[in-house]
Parts: structure tokens; sequence; C-alpha cells
């Protein structure tokens, strides 16, 4: 069946024009205003150019998996490896599953992600190339699918739009392990949007690595439909020195789902690092849990926004959000705004967001043995971040974030064996 891709870009640009970039005016955008893109020099916002690599940054993390890699955001055949994926399933590149004209990009394009948010009409106007992920009905991939994604900067700001197709049939199974890395110290800007669909019975783990650099702009989109019984286990580790946004917008168009949002970021330097989140309980007896937990040295800014939606027939929903952070400098700050929006009266909802230093008492205990004052906030940090990747359910994937994690704190501050 074939897309009608002008149409769908037409709609996208229209809608952008009517909305321009996200301004402070916008009240999900108040705390990550991008109208100075502009000012960056990406004028039209014109996907970029993909550059030529030989292989992949040594930054990249070793993963045994099935191999996908964009470069500003398009696929790069020459850097993928896909060998040994059950023939069932389908993993390709957007621009050639669109020219093969295959029935999931027809089925699932515009589906889960409207043209009402500026950036995402930005990403349906310009994107060119991205992923296609299709488990059918009953299968379970034996090993997880990792999406490189490499931003490689140039003399001029560059902006890259993928867009990400993943859907699971009935009780299909699948790993999906994105890393975002730049290449360069160009400005650069990704502005992505992945449209998830799982279906009934169908389990998903979708684990996100952002480690780019601080002239990087990223932004990502997420809109995930969740089916019955369907379960969604999300992880984000953010680690970029520049702007970092990532939204997740699901919904539980089900019952029986069980849907985790979770994440953990460090920022130092001018790191802005934003996480908004929105769960739609559509339908009764589902389960979400979210928690994110921060640490922001330096000057950087953190952002939380999480709102839980329970509709009036959404009975017996169980939702639990939380946001922790620690400012370990007086010019650090975070933004936390959970929300509650309950229009049903048998639910167990709760929500809530804590902020402040490292306990006064866990340093006394560990300065009393002997350990300097810095050597013990770097154990203490180190601990409280360790600890939300422990949620991890792939213990593979759950020791390649760990490794990552431990090597950022490593360079920040020391080595605390």
């Amino acid at each position: 069946m074939t897309v009608d891709l002008k149409q769908f870009r037409s709609e996208g640009q229209a809608a952008f024009e009517q909305t321009g970039l996200p301004t402070r005016k916008l009240e999900q955008w108040k705390y990550t205003p991008l109208n100075k893109l502009e000012d960056l020099g990406f004028g039209g916002f014109a996907a970029a150019d993909m550059p030529s690599l030989d292989a992949l940054p040594a930054s990249v993390p070793d993963i045994d998996a099935y191999r996908i890699v964009l470069v500003n955001g398009r696929y790069s055949d020459a850097l993928s490896d896909m060998s040994g994926l059950d023939d069932r399933a389908t993993l390709i590149g957007l621009d050639a599953a669109v020219t093969d004209s295959l029935d999931v990009v027809h089925g699932i394009l515009g589906h889960q992600v409207k043209t009402d948010m500026p950036m995402a009409a930005l990403n349906a106007a310009r994107f060119e190339d991205g992923i296609v992920l299709h488990v059918p009905k009953s299968v379970a991939l034996e090993k997880p699918v990792h999406l490189v994604s490499l931003s490689v900067g140039s003399d001029n700001a560059v902006a890259a739009h993928p867009r990400l197709l993943i859907s699971l049939g009935e009780n299909a199974e699948a790993t999906l392990v994105e890393s975002h890395l730049s290449i360069g110290d160009g400005v650069t800007l990704v502005n992505g949007v992945s449209e998830i669909s799982v279906g009934p019975h169908a389990r998903l783990g979708h684990y996100k690595l952002q480690t780019e650099a601080a002239n990087a702009t990223h932004v990502w989109l997420n809109g995930v439909t969740l089916h019955d019984s369907a379960a969604y286990d999300s992880f984000v580790l953010q680690l970029g020195d520049g702007l970092v946004r990532n939204e997740v917008r699901a919904l539980l168009d089900g019952e029986h789902i069980d849907a985790r949002l979770n994440g953990a970021y460090f920022g130092t330097g001018s790191a802005h690092i934003d996480n908004t989140t929105f769960i739609d309980h559509a339908k009764p007896n589902c389960q979400s849990r979210e928690v994110f937990k921060g640490v922001l040295d330096d000057q950087s800014r953190g952002v939380f926004q999480g709102k839980i939606l329970v509709r009036p027939h959404a009975q017996k929903t169980d939702g639990h959000q939380l946001n922790r952070a620690l400012l370990l400098s007086p010019k650090a700050e975070i933004d936390s705004k959970p929300e509650l929006e309950i229009y049903a009266d048998d639910v167990k909802c709760s929500h809530g967001a804590t902020t402040g230093d490292l306990d006064p008492d866990q340093l006394f205990y560990l300065k009393a043995r002997g350990i300097d004052e810095a050597q013990a906030r770097a154990m203490l940090v180190q601990a409280f971040l360790m600890e939300s990747i422990d949620v991890i359910e792939k213990q593979a994937v759950r020791d390649v974030f760990a490794d990552t994690l431990q090597a950022r704190l490593t360079k920040m501050f020391g080595d605390m064996s």
C-alpha cells in the first residue's frame, strides 16, 4: 500500500507554519523554549547531508545485538549489521520501507503522533529517513535491536529529523536499545519522532542512552500506544552536555497493561535536561510506574513534567510517579511539575518530587571512616544514580548502561574504587 508522503509532509509544514518553534508561551515548553534555534543557523531546518564514515566511533557501546545505524538521520547500510535476524521480522531503513510500500508504514505512520505539536510537525515536514521495526505475531527476537544514531557536525549547523516506526504484533517480544552520540564539535540538532505500537500480550523493552556534546540540541517525541495486556518497559539515561528533551506520550488503550517509564540523568556545565511524560489511562485495570532521578552540577538545569490522566471509565487504575533530584551546586536548578488528572473514583494514584543536596548524615558517616569529602560525595552520587539503573529488566542492557554511567562518573570524580 502506497503512503502519500507528499501530503503527509505538506500537512506537517502547514502545521509548523501555524505554530513556529516552541516558546515559553506554550505550557509544555515554558521551561525549555526552542525559539533560539533559528539564531544558531539552522535556517529552514532541512535535513543534513550524510557524511561518509568508515567505522563506528569507539564510544558506541558494544552490545550483542542487531545493529542499525543512522548518520545525521539517514540509514547507513555500511555501518549496520543485522546478520542473523529472524526473517519473519522486519528491520529496515524507513526510506527503503516507503520505496517498497511496506504495509507496516501505512499502518503506523502518523497514527501514534499527530502534527498538532510543533516539533512533531517539523519532523513530519522534514524527515527523510529513519528505521522500521516490525515484529509479527508470536515472534520473539533473540537479541536486542541496537539503534546507533550519530550526529556529525560540520562548519555549518546540521539538522536531522529521523523517524522511527516500531510495531509489535500480538504476543511478540523485542528489545530496542538506542545510543545517541555526537562526532565533532559542530552545532547539531536532532529532532526525532518515534511511533510505537505494542499489540495485545506483546512486550517491548525500550532503552535509550544519550551522550551528545555541548553544541547538540536533542529533541525526541515518543508516541506509544499499548493494547490489552501489553508490557512496555522504558528507561532513558541522559549524560549529554547540551540541550536534551525526551518526551513520552503513552496511551494505555486496553486492560491489564503494564507501563514503566523510568530514567536517570547527570548534568554538568550548562547542560539542560528535560523529561516530559504524559500517560493516558484510557481503559480500566492498568498499571503505570515512572521514576526519574537526576544529579545536577555547575550551572546545569533539569526539567521534569509528568502527567497522569485517568479517564472516567478507567477504574482500578494504579499509577505512580516520582522525580528525585540532587543539586550539587548553588547555580544548578530543577523545575519539577508532577500532575494527576483523575476522573474515576476507584483508583490508586500518587505523585511526588524531592529536591536537595547530598545527605549530610551520610557524608558524615563516610568521612568518619576515613574517606575524604570529595570521595564521599562521589560515592553518594554513584549510589543514587546506580540504584535507578537497577530497574532495567534486561541484564545485558543494565550492564551496558551501568558501565557507561560509571565511566562518566569516573571522568567527573576520579576512580571511586
